[in-house]
């Protein structure tokens, strides 16, 4: 999941506004916002083993850690390496998993990076083993954050996604515990086609617990989640335009991951409100322009495989092996998959590629072809035929609304 780290790095981000002559919907956004040197977002996968079982789970964690994962010494180094990372963007490290806390040298690891000069934040299960005393312990070594996941309204529906009875209730209270501490805290949901009704629910069980930010994540067809179903791209769009709406009122920030579609629909919304361009860039989502699997992101595997991010299942090397920071900068896969001129389809010839760029990760899960048009996106390019003449929209599309499963959705990240 994308995490909300410390937006505070992000204020410092200075992008380019020139004008376009290339349609008025994009209009003044043409910076193609390439991280080439270095990423916003690392996560790292510390271990596959975790006590949950999801239906949608990226990593198909298992019970026990791996034999061959990085030990402590590998994982201080690796930890070393990343403070390579120089100037702007200051890259914000998650620890993942799996769960991470099943690593018995994860506070060891905390502080070591904390020392480094790391910014770190958490990204736990939801279970049992999130205590009190240690995250008062991982507060004052000065964690930044932590983000736990929640997939249904109620027991009953996230326990059955997660397939472990009783994973609601310690959540909940895993939450409560980390506003005892002061610990700033995202929560993470799923948008497929089983969740996507209970969405409204969620959002308001979440105005009452006190969070940071909810990311809501749209699902990439990988892992345990390749028998998932996915919402369709006229229901993707709505979902936008509800998001932003909530965004206007909510207690909490609102942000997407693997939707960068996102930021059309709300970059062509702000536009019709009449907000300036140059206040755009600087929302939550004109600060994440350009930010994409492989642009701004990396993932590190449990045993130190890289990838362009945890859905997209091409490996770009090993930190064992090779630099993190190298691998990043110049290997072929990273290189190749930030260069907008390769893109093919219909993102090729989009006005709001530079903005959006597409799933990447998705692109790869349906064609097999990391560079193909983003499948859930509605959006037809001028000059582009359709795939699918009943899902043509607008860039905007039409009235936002709550996810509604009678009409499907049919109004038209």
């Amino acid at each position: 999941m994308f995490f909300i780290g410390d937006w505070r790095q992000f204020k410092k981000m200075k992008p380019v506004i020139t004008s376009s002559q290339e349609g008025s919907d994009a209009q003044k956004i043409k910076k193609p916002y390439v991280y080439a040197q270095n990423p916003v977002m690392i996560y790292w996968e510390m271990t596959r083993a975790c006590d949950l079982a999801c239906k949608h789970c990226r990593a198909e964690a298992i019970s026990q850690r791996h034999p061959l994962e990085l030990t402590t010494k590998e994982a201080k180094v690796l930890l070393t390496q990343l403070k390579e990372f120089q100037g702007h963007p200051v890259p914000h490290l998650v620890m993942t998993g799996g769960d991470p806390l099943k690593r018995p040298d994860l506070f060891e690891l905390i502080t070591y990076g904390i020392n480094l000069g790391l910014n770190i934040s958490l990204a736990p299960s939801g279970t049992n083993l999130i205590t009190l005393g240690f995250l008062e312990q991982l507060k004052k070594a000065g964690l930044t954050s932590m983000s736990l996941s929640l997939d249904g309204s109620t027991a009953k529906i996230h326990d059955t996604f997660r397939q472990v009875i009783g994973c609601f209730d310690s959540t909940i209270n895993a939450v409560h515990v980390a506003r005892k501490v002061g610990l700033p805290l995202q929560i993470n949901t799923l948008v497929s086609a089983s969740t996507l009704t209970d969405l409204p629910n969620i959002y308001h069980l979440l105005t009452n617990l006190g969070i940071m930010c909810w990311s809501v994540f749209f699902l990439v067809r990988m892992g345990r989640g390749e028998t998932l179903e996915e919402i369709t791209p006229t229901q993707c769009d709505e979902t936008h335009q509800w998001l932003y709406e909530l965004s206007k009122t909510s207690p909490f920030m609102i942000r997407t991951t693997e939707a960068p579609s996102f930021r059309r629909v709300t970059l062509t919304m702000m536009q019709e409100e009449g907000i300036n361009t140059k206040n755009i860039v600087h929302t939550p989502v004109g600060r994440g322009f350009g930010i994409r699997d492989g642009n701004g992101i990396m993932f590190i595997s449990h045993i130190g495989d890289v990838y362009p991010s945890g859905f997209l299942a091409i490996r770009a090397g090993n930190i064992r092996k090779d630099s993190p920071v190298a691998i990043y900068r110049d290997s072929e896969l990273f290189v190749h998959i930030r260069d907008l001129s390769r893109l093919k389809g219909k993102c090729s010839c989009c006005l709001y590629r530079f903005i959006c760029g597409g799933s990447r990760a998705r692109a790869w899960a349906a064609t097999r072809d990391y560079m193909e048009s983003d499948p859930i996106c509605p959006y037809q390019p001028d000059g582009q035929q359709e795939t699918n003449p009943n899902e043509r929209v607008s860039s905007r599309g039409t009235r936002p609304g709550p996810p509604h499963p009678v009409h499907g959705l049919c109004c038209s990240s």
